[in-house]
């Protein structure tokens, strides 16, 4: 492979309508309907060229699947536990959607 010249290859960049900036991002976000991909401390280029814009974003990240809280789980919960629904909803949350191990904790 032939050595690049940084200051080459932006000059012809720029000759071509394409410009590079570096985004400088603490975290990206990428939600999906049943995960969403977090990057955190990622490395994001912005790349412009003819009116389009895309980013290209490198690092490391985590997949966190979604989860939905029912209404129906939560008056379970609430009628099961002897909770509000506030109390009920928030033990949902912290158990991941799992009704059974929502009213394991809220019972002890």
């Amino acid at each position: 492979m032939l050595p690049i010249d940084v200051r080459q290859m932006k000059k012809m960049m720029k000759q071509m309508g394409i410009e590079m900036e570096e985004v400088y991002a603490e975290e990206v976000v990428i939600k999906t309907n049943t995960e969403d991909i977090v990057f955190k401390k990622p490395s994001v280029t912005k790349i412009s060229a003819k009116g389009f814009e895309a980013f290209q974003i490198v690092g490391n990240y985590e997949v966190l699947k979604k989860f939905e809280i029912s209404e129906e789980d939560v008056k379970i919960l609430m009628e099961q536990a002897k909770v509000d629904e506030t109390t009920a909803r928030k033990a949902l949350i912290e158990a991941k959607g799992d009704l059974a191990e929502a009213l394991i904790k809220l019972q002890k």
